[in-house]
């Protein structure tokens, strides 16, 4: 702080007012303010006219008036008129900031950091508001690891004493951590206690996805979590220190040091229960998973008390409360535990309450909820009735909660949930690595006037192929459970040795089997054309179909889908078995068995690993062969990646010409790159083949590893991958690149 006491004053007075000890003011006049009222500033001084004063009071002034925190600069001038003695205090105000700049900022833009800053424009400049700004970016930088940023602020006054304030930025090298070590963990190694918590080392693409830049929130947390780690494993008493982080490699990269003390192991005792028991014991303890001698571990005892509550909510005890009363004997290393049940009354649902829907009409949202007003409370099938809002796809967010209903015994059931489009128009040009360039415009909404009716138009030019196709399907038709769908379509592809076209409908029905299973029947009809045949086609498998021919087909299919959530799954599986007969009318006679199944298993820092498998055998009703279109053709970015399209299966001479039987499996680790971006990489292998009706399953696999990209992006889901050959023929690319853009039509 800069302060001037100037006392324009005589040495006479001077000495006067010094022997005297004080001298008595008349008056106290404000000078140099513009922007700040002067009783403002009067009110801030504790000396009045009239008063007795001394210089101490004037200096106590003088500190209150610069506490206002608006001057720059203060000064106190004592004159005397006539007798009469005045106290001027002469202000230097402050600059208004008008506006606030960033310079520097390549790493963080200027919207991220404008939040941060503390003085809100237009505004009086403040030096403690600006260090408490200087301070905020520094922090945001350090979270995204510029720990060495540097933040100077810049004041730029006009003659108008207005400003315009600029944190000049020197973002320096992203500070990330090279090296989490562990000291004292013996039960535990370092690569499980890495996965149990948050913060990670550094690796190849960190420039992208910021994996090992250390956060002191999210430290915090992970020391949690690695405490929960050891309790899982009975160490009841492990203690972890605060992490030690060292800039190492001149500054470079930051090493973290956890140390940890583990304690000894213990094992459950006794398990007992009491109070309301709704099953008998043996009945209880099924469903808690710790025995006597068991390691104990904390989160088994929480998923046990979860089941025993389910159980009760399932009888429509909501309020009940399984308290788990333990006690540690630190001699015999022990846990006894004994499970404490308040059951409480019985509770009802008195109504359910759907809000936040502004286009989902209310029944569309109450059918997936398996609970209807004057039902037993049902923690279970309020469990599923969550998941099954969540899967429709149409919302952002989804809570389901219950509150108290006019009664204790009744319970009010809140849906709340944010709307999200479900609907996209495009059109426009993209690319697939199998139809070249592509020009398509198209029409889909999952809920179609809010009823959930999917509605989808399409159609698509390009190089290889032209389709159009409308399709339209009611999941809940006339508000049943059966599902009926309508789809018509045009296809005109061009293969290597002859073209297609097809023209047709479907009519699809279906209804719900069991809990996930649904059944499905489907009629088809279809008019082809086999045409366009290239000349140096030798293969009467290709030849006997060059014309035109008519298919009748019902298809019966059953699937089972179990996953979490179903547009972006993480657990569970998708089973799906069909059978279709083809000569119901029509040229051709066929049948089709087709089964697949994919599975999902979660792994560590949110990674996927999926297996996938599908096989399938076609074979002629007749003494006619199985139609060229209708047998499997293996290859391409949709079944075996690494092979080109189509040609993966039995020739003829150097025709493809499919076979009648098909099984290949994807097994797929898939990473997140950029969660907020919702952008996935992933390892694959792909082995399979296609074989004729003479030869064995699996007798002959063709086998390709990659990596890959995805990203539901903005313009439809988006495929990079690339596949190596790990046994090329001659006439076979080592490696296949595909990609494809927007929706497949």
């Amino acid at each position: 702080m800069l302060k001037r006491l100037l006392l324009t004053f005589c040495l006479l007075m001077i000495a006067v007012v010094a022997g005297a000890q004080g001298f008595k003011v008349s008056d106290i006049q404000i000078e140099g303010n513009a922007r700040i009222e002067t009783s403002t500033i009067l009110v801030a001084t504790p000396i009045k006219p009239g008063d007795h004063v001394t210089l101490e009071d004037v200096d106590a002034a003088l500190r209150n008036i610069f506490a206002l925190g608006r001057f720059e600069d203060i000064s106190a001038e004592l004159t005397e008129v006539q007798g009469a003695k005045i106290i001027t205090f002469v202000v230097t105000e402050m600059p208004l900031v008008r506006e606030v700049l960033f310079e520097g900022n390549d790493e963080l833009t200027a919207e991220k950091l404008r939040p941060l800053v503390s003085i809100k424009i237009p505004e009086i400049f403040n030096h403690t508001k600006v260090k408490k700004s200087v301070f905020a970016i520094e922090n945001a930088y350090a979270e995204d690891g510029y720990h060495a940023a540097v933040i100077k602020p810049d004041v730029d006054i006009d003659e108008k004493n207005e400003a315009i304030l600029t944190f000049k930025i020197t973002e320096g090298e992203q500070v990330l951590i090279d090296e989490i070590r562990f000291v004292g963990n013996t039960a535990i190694d370092e690569d499980e206690l890495e996965d149990s918590i948050e913060t990670q080392e550094r690796w190849w693409l960190s420039w992208l996805t910021d994996r090992g830049v250390y956060q002191e929130e999210v430290m915090e947390i992970d020391v949690e979590r690695i405490k929960a780690a050891y309790k899982n494993k009975g160490y009841m008493d492990v203690k972890v220190k605060q992490p030690e982080v060292t800039l190492i490699e001149e500054n470079k990269y930051l090493d973290v040091l956890i140390e940890i003390d583990e304690g000894p192991q213990y094992r459950v005792g006794t398990v007992e229960f009491k109070g309301d028991l709704l099953r008998s014991a043996d009945v209880l303890s099924s469903l808690v998973s710790l025995k006597t001698g068991d390691v104990f571990n904390r989160s088994e005892l929480h998923r046990s008390i979860e089941r025993l509550t389910d159980l009760y909510a399932d009888e429509g005890y909501a309020h009940v409360n399984v308290a788990p009363l333990s006690s540690k004997n630190r001699k015999e290393l022990s846990v006894d535990l004994k499970l404490d049940i308040e059951q409480g009354g019985k509770v009802y649902i008195e109504r359910i309450q759907v809000r936040g829907n502004t286009q989902t009409r209310d029944k569309v949202i109450r059918r997936e909820v398996p609970i209807v007003e004057g039902d037993q409370y049902s923690a279970s099938k309020i469990k599923t009735g969550n998941r099954r809002v969540r899967n429709l796809g149409f919302f952002e967010e989804v809570n389901v909660t219950t509150a108290p209903g006019s009664a204790k015994d009744q319970a009010v059931l809140n849906i709340d949930v944010k709307e999200q489009p479900t609907g996209t128009f495009s059109i426009g040009v993209g690319y697939s690595s199998v139809d070249n360039l592509l020009a398509q415009g198209s029409l889909t909404q999952d809920n179609f006037l809010g009823y959930g009716l999917k509605l989808k138009l399409s159609g698509a030019l390009s190089g290889a192929s032209n389709t159009f196709s409308l399709g339209v399907t009611d999941p809940y038709f006339l508000d049943t459970d059966w599902t009926l769908g309508l789809e018509v379509y045009k296809v005109e592809r061009e293969y290597t040795d002859y073209d297609e076209n097809k023209t047709g409908g479907a009519l699809r029905a279906g209804h719900p089997i069991f809990e996930s299973t649904k059944g499905y029947l489907t009629y088809r009809y279809e008019e082809k054309e086999i045409l366009n045949v290239d000349p140096s086609v030798t293969s009467s498998d290709i030849l006997d179909e060059v014309g035109e021919s008519t298919h009748s087909s019902i298809t019966g299919e059953i699937v089972r889908n179990t996953t979490d959530y179903r547009l972006d799954p993480r657990t569970g599986g998708i089973t799906q078995f069909s059978l279709q007969y083809a000569g119901i009318g029509g040229t051709e006679n066929y049948t089709k068995a087709i089964l697949s199944h994919r599975h999902f298993f979660p792994l560590f820092w949110g990674t996927v690993f999926t297996i996938h498998g599908k096989a399938g055998y076609v074979t002629s009703n007749d003494d006619e062969s199985v139609p060229l279109g209708d047998k499997f053709y293996l290859g391409g970015i949709r079944t075996m990646r690494g092979f080109e399209t189509r040609e993966v299966g039995p020739r003829d001479g150097d025709e493809f010409i499919g076979g009648e039987k098909m099984g290949y499996f994807n097994f797929e680790y898939l990473f997140p790159i950029s969660k907020s971006l919702g952008l996935k990489g992933l390892f694959f292998y792909d082995t399979g083949n296609a074989w004729l009706d003479d030869e064995d399953y699996f007798s002959t696999m063709r086998e390709s590893v990659g990596a890959g990209i995805r990203w539901n992006s903005p313009l439809g889901p988006l495929r990079f991958e690339w596949g190596y050959n790990l046994s090329p023929r001659e006439d076979e690319k080592q490696s296949v690149f595909e990609f494809s853009i927007g929706t497949a039509f």
